[in-house]
């Protein structure tokens, strides 16, 4: 999926239970990983690619904080950027499976796995997604649960 600047906005009536939609295609450098480990999270073998091939990893891996970050990043640009997202009130769990080592370039699929129309708010609902994150091999590297309020569609906005 390419980039969704200038895209029709997504509202929650576009979101439906079993939608999936797979984008992404960003790769993570040695130097993004360093220096997104050296201001957050410092621990060697994120920071270091010489201590890293005696750390469990055996190499340079990218902190969990680090990757999640990225696809966050990847879901705005490419799948919900020109959208009517409001605020998401959380993640109920995010689970680093494998290591993303440099080079590593991820792809996102995210699933719809409930809509909840607001009953005190009218205007919005609620959409939890599911989000499985691979890399080049196809191999998972995490896994997330989302949601996130959205705007309802006016009523003189048809979809399309």
């Amino acid at each position: 999926m390419s980039e969704r600047a200038g895209a029709t906005p997504l509202y929650f009536e576009d979101f439906a239970v079993g939608q999936a939609r797979r984008y992404g295609g960003r790769s993570l450098t040695a130097a993004d990983i360093i220096r997104f480990a050296r201001e957050f999270d410092p621990q060697a073998y994120h920071t270091d690619p010489e201590a890293a091939k005696g750390s469990i990893f055996g190499g340079l891996v990218a902190s969990g904080l680090h990757t999640q970050a990225f696809v966050l990043r990847m879901i705005f640009d490419q799948y919900l950027q020109g959208g009517t997202a409001l605020a998401s009130p959380g993640i109920d769990e995010v689970r680093w499976t494998q290591p993303v080592r440099p080079g590593d370039t991820l792809t996102v699929e995210t699933t719809v796995t409930a809509t909840v129309p607001s009953l005190s708010r009218p205007d919005r609902g609620l959409v939890k997604m599911k989000h499985v994150v691979a890399n080049q091999t196809g191999t998972t590297v995490m896994t997330m649960l989302g949601m996130a309020f959205f705007k309802r569609r006016p009523k003189d906005r048809p979809p399309g």
